[in-house]
């Protein structure tokens, strides 16, 4: 076990004492300090001490790459300096020492979008792994195959609202995290998850009848296991509360900066920014369904590739509407219908190839969790927001496997009779028609899952990125 008050005063030294710390933070793995003097620390004395994985410089911090035990090191730094934890984060943001400004690229621009994501889920991996194998549970002991308890019993609702509460409020979870990104009070932005899925809002929705905030007609979805309508939401609030605090005096400012900013924000969110996901969908996914029907197995490939996509910003329910109108009239799901599954087995590959991939036990041990989190309980949040955000060139991988396994569906006329779990029981759905096409169902997610495997272990991963894990 790890000496973490002999590592955090090892660090300490050598970055120069507490007298050379401006502030100290950390995330999930890394300690990150601000320093008066960045000539001081020796990088490969840092990466020597007994504890410490890498050292990284960037934005004017000195990061010290610990590892999962960061908390407890971080803990005894502060300890040790005489910071407290809340003054550590208050500095962190300080005016005195801001991040480099670099010029906004096309390129940055991206760069930030992705990092903001990554931001917001990162945190959220711990619940979307243990809500994911409560589903896994559910899926190998319940009814759907060992049958070791039936449908409606208390063991299988415990494990099924376990699962729900991981990922039915994540609105909320990603909304306290999307404010701390953005250096505003977390409970406002966890208040504005709280705001998406509002059980008042949710009878709206579900009953369809007409809203309107201030006069201004909105157009309402169900926002629950979403995460860009938060995210976009949380941005825009965190512009109106710096400039509503800015203005407002002193002596007022605990009281209405909140009540302002959430009255000015929750019209932005309510009837622009969160639907934006749902209007843009139906768009495209009329468009994608038209393209994938008329170019044959080319569009059931592309479909597929780009499926995981669709579903992180909530589009692909609309495409799967008329895909389910059609299943319930004909009975047949073929060509677009079942994309959506080789792009699951592409998650699937991803997560296995990361684990293959990825040299620290730790990041070993949470891609092989988020793979069966995946095949078992047919969750792949854990692999798009986990891995793919942090490592962006696994999405290449994902969107190969999925094209291939799709082209081959195409090429085959692949066909589906069952509506199932989306993990390794998608199988069963290509059963109820001859035996070839159960073969082929088989072999089409073989070969999506094999390619994204394969990809994922030799691209996937950049010198840099197999270095800071």
């Amino acid at each position: 076990m790890a000496n973490n008050a002999e590592i955090a005063q090892n660090v300490m030294n050598a970055i120069g004492g507490t007298k050379n710390v401006t502030s100290v933070t950390h995330c999930m793995t890394r300690l990150r300090f601000v320093l008066k003097d960045e000539t001081i620390p020796s990088d490969e004395k840092v990466k020597n001490i007994q504890g410490v994985l890498s050292v990284v410089r960037n934005g004017g911090q000195y990061q010290v790459v610990i590892g999962p035990n960061v908390q407890k090191v971080y803990e005894e730094v502060c300890r040790i300096g005489g910071f407290t934890q809340k003054e550590a984060v208050k500095e962190e943001s300080a005016t005195e020492h801001p991040a480099e400004k670099k010029k906004l690229t096309p390129k940055e621009v991206g760069k930030n979008i992705i990092g903001y994501m990554g931001g917001c889920m990162t945190p959220m991996i711990p619940v979307m792994l243990a809500g994911g194998l409560f589903s896994c549970i559910n899926a190998i002991f319940g009814p759907g195959l060992l049958k070791l308890y039936g449908e409606g019993s208390d063991m299988q609702v415990l494990f099924q609202f376990l699962y729900n509460a991981a990922y039915y409020f994540m609105p909320i979870l990603v909304g306290f995290n999307a404010a701390k990104l953005l250096n505003i009070n977390q409970m406002l932005g966890a208040y504005m998850g709280c705001i998406l899925i509002a059980p008042e809002l949710i009878s709206i929705v579900d009953s369809g009848e007409p809203f309107a905030v201030f006069g201004i007609p909105c157009t309402l979805n169900n926002y629950s296991q979403t995460v860009l309508p938060i995210m976009l939401s949380v941005y825009a609030m965190s512009l109106i509360y710096k400039v509503v605090k800015k203005y407002m005096p002193d002596f007022l400012t605990t009281v209405f900066t909140p009540f302002l900013t959430m009255l000015i924000s929750t019209p932005i969110a309510l009837c622009i920014l969160a639907p934006l996901g749902s209007i843009a969908g139906n768009a495209i996914s009329g468009s994608l369904a038209a393209f994938g029907n008329a170019t044959g197995f080319f569009g059931v490939a592309v479909i597929a590739a780009i499926w995981e996509l669709l579903v992180m910003t909530g589009m692909h329910m609309a495409l799967m509407m008329p895909m389910m109108a059609s299943f319930f009239e004909t009975g047949v799901m073929s060509g677009p219908l079942v994309s959506g599954n080789f792009a699951t087995w592409a998650c699937f590959g991803v997560a296995l190839g990361a684990a293959l991939r990825l040299k620290k036990r730790e990041d070993k041990s949470t891609a092989f969790g988020f793979f069966i989190s995946g095949i078992v309980g047919g969750i792949t949040e854990p692999v798009l927001y986990g891995l793919c955000l942090r490592y962006n060139r696994l999405f290449l991988s994902m969107a190969a496997g999925g094209f291939v396994g799709g082209a081959y569906a195409g090429i085959t006329n692949l066909c589906g009779y069952s509506i199932t779990s989306p993990n390794f029981l998608t199988l069963l759905s290509y059963a109820g028609g001859t035996t070839a096409n159960l073969v082929n169902g088989v072999i089409g997610s073989v070969l999506a899952f094999a390619v994204a495997t394969i990809m994922t272990y030799l691209i996937g991963f950049s010198k840099k990125d197999l270095e800071e894990t």
